[in-house]
C-alpha cells in the first residue's frame, strides 16, 4: 500500500511539472492580453514584469515561427489564447487568428480582393475583432469562429478617398462605439455601432480629407474633464478632438501635421497630449483646459524637427520622458523630458540599427526594431543611453515596420509573412 500510495505521488508530481511546462489551454495563456494596437492603452507600455534585463550574445531564444501571414505591415494583437493579425494572401487580404502557443492557423476571414496588404492592426474586443483592409474596407468578425457578422467601406459608405500609402489607421472600440477614420470631409471620423455597424455619428472636419491623413490611429482623453478621441490626420488639419458622446469638433492644432504622411500615435499625459510627425515637421505640446462648453488646447512649447520628430515608429511616456527614434527614417534613440521638451540623452547617435524604429516598452527596458531587421535592447534609465543587447532577425523581408508586441514573456514580431516569437522571460 504504501509502494502505491508513493507510485501515485510521483506520478502526480509529474503530472504537477509537465502542466507548468506546457502553456496551450492554460489559464495563463488564456489571461495574456495585448488586444489593440500598442497594447490595452494604445502606450506601447507593457505590464510584464521579471523580463530579461540584458540579452545573451546571439539574443533571446528563439519559442517559435508561424508562416502564411501574407504580407504587410499589420502587428498582432493577444487575446483569450488567440493571435489576431492580418495579412495579403493569393486571393485578397485576410484577417487571420492562430494559436497563441505556437502560431497554428485557427481561421481566416476574408476584409477584401483588392490592397497590397494591411498596415492596420486588427482589435480585439471581447467576443469580437476587427480588421482595416489597405482599402478601407472594416469587418467585425466572431472571435470564436471567424464568421464576419458586418462589414463597411471607408470610400463607398463614406465617402473616402484611399490615401497614398493606402489606410493605416487601427480601429479604436469604446464601450458599444467602434471608432475609424475614413477621412471624407463629412465623414473624417465616425462613430459606428459595435454590434450592428450602424452609424452612431460622424464629424466633418475642416481639411480632414487633406493630404497626409490615414496613417495614424486615435486614441482616448479625458482632457479638461471631457471624453474625448484624439486624433492626428494631415496638412491643414493637424491633430484634433472630438467628443466621444456625439462627435462635436472640441479643438484642434495644425502646425504638427505633414501634406505626405502624419503617422505617430498622439501621447496622453492628463490634461496634455503630445505629438510628433516627420518629413522636417516636429512635436508639440499641448494643454487641454474647459472653454465655454468645449476645450482649447493651448502649444506648451513646439519642437523644430532638428530637435525631435518622429517618423512612424511611435514614442512611449514613461512617467515625464517621451523615447522614440528621432530623425525622419532614422530612428536615432532619444529621451525628452516631456514637461519642458528638453533632450536628457540621445538624439544625435545612429543606434545600433538603420532606419527607422518602432519601440515598446516591458520591465526598465526599451525594444527597438530598427528598418533593418535589428532589434535593440535600450534601458530606460534617464541618467544615459545604453545597450543591453542586440540580435537580428533572420530575415528581413523589404523594410522591418511592424511594431513589436511583448506580453506574457514573449517578444512577437511580424516579419510580412513570419511571425517570430523570442522568449525574453528572465530564467
Amino acid at each position: 500500500m504504501r509502494l502505491a500510495t508513493g507510485w501515485m505521488w510521483r506520478v502526480f508530481g509529474l503530472v504537477l511539472v509537465l502542466a507548468g511546462a506546457m502553456p496551450s489551454g492554460s489559464a495563463a495563456a488564456d489571461e495574456v492580453s495585448w488586444p489593440q494596437w500598442r497594447g490595452a492603452r494604445r502606450d506601447a507600455v507593457s505590464p510584464d514584469k521579471g523580463l530579461l534585463q540584458a540579452w545573451p550574445e546571439n539574443g533571446p531564444p528563439l519559442a517559435y515561427e508561424a508562416k502564411g501571414l501574407g504580407r504587410g505591415f499589420a502587428s498582432v494583437v493577444i487575446d483569450a489564447g488567440k493571435l489576431f493579425t492580418a495579412g495579403k494572401l493569393e486571393d485578397g487580404e485576410y484577417l487571420q487568428a492562430r494559436r497563441l502557443d505556437n502560431g497554428e492557423l485557427i481561421w481566416k476571414a476574408r476584409i477584401a480582393e483588392a490592397g497590397d496588404g494591411p498596415s492596420s492592426t486588427p482589435t480585439v474586443d471581447r467576443d469580437r475583432v476587427f480588421a482595416v483592409g489597405s482599402q478601407g474596407d472594416l469587418i467585425c468578425a466572431n472571435v470564436a469562429d471567424g464568421k464576419v457578422l458586418w462589414r463597411k467601406s471607408y470610400t463607398k459608405d463614406f465617402g473616402g478617398s484611399v490615401p497614398t500609402w493606402q489606410y493605416c489607421d487601427s480601429i479604436l472600440v469604446d464601450g458599444n462605439k467602434v471608432i475609424a477614420t475614413p477621412g471624407s470631409a463629412q465623414h473624417t471620423m465616425v462613430a459606428l455601432d459595435r454590434n450592428t455597424g450602424d452609424l452612431i455619428w460622424k464629424t466633418a472636419i475642416p481639411n480632414g480629407a487633406g493630404s497626409g491623413f490615414g496613417y495614424a490611429s486615435p486614441v482616448i482623453s479625458e482632457g479638461a474633464k471631457v471624453r474625448q478621441y484624439v486624433q492626428l490626420l494631415g496638412a491643414g488639419t493637424g491633430v484634433v478632438g472630438v467628443r466621444a458622446s456625439d462627435g462635436q469638433l472640441l479643438w484642434q492644432y495644425a502646425k504638427v501635421a505633414n501634406g505626405t504622411a502624419s503617422i505617430p500615435t498622439p501621447i496622453i499625459d492628463g490634461d496634455k497630449v503630445f505629438c510628433s510627425s516627420g518629413y522636417g515637421t516636429g512635436s508639440v505640446l499641448l494643454k487641454l483646459s474647459p472653454e465655454a462648453d468645449g476645450v482649447k488646447a493651448e502649444e506648451q512649447y513646439f519642437l523644430k524637427a532638428s530637435s525631435l520628430e518622429n517618423h512612424h515608429g511611435g514614442m512611449v511616456r514613461l512617467g515625464d520622458y517621451i523615447y522614440c527614434g528621432h530623425k525622419h527614417n532614422e530612428g536615432f534613440p532619444i529621451c525628452v523630458e516631456i514637461s519642458t521638451g528638453k533632450t536628457v540623452w540621445g538624439g544625435n547617435m545612429r543606434g545600433p540599427g538603420s532606419g527607422s524604429a518602432a519601440i515598446v516598452y516591458a520591465d526598465g527596458r526599451l525594444y527597438f526594431r530598427y528598418q533593418n531587421g535589428l532589434i535593440a535592447l535600450i534601458d530606460s534609465a534617464t541618467d544615459g543611453y545604453q545597450v543591453k543587447g542586440t540580435f537580428t532577425l533572420p530575415k528581413a523581408d523589404g523594410p522591418s515596420w511592424s511594431h513589436p508586441v511583448v506580453i506574457g514573456g514573449r517578444l512577437y514580431l511580424r516579419e510580412q509573412d513570419t511571425l517570430f516569437v523570442y522568449d525574453v522571460k528572465a530564467k
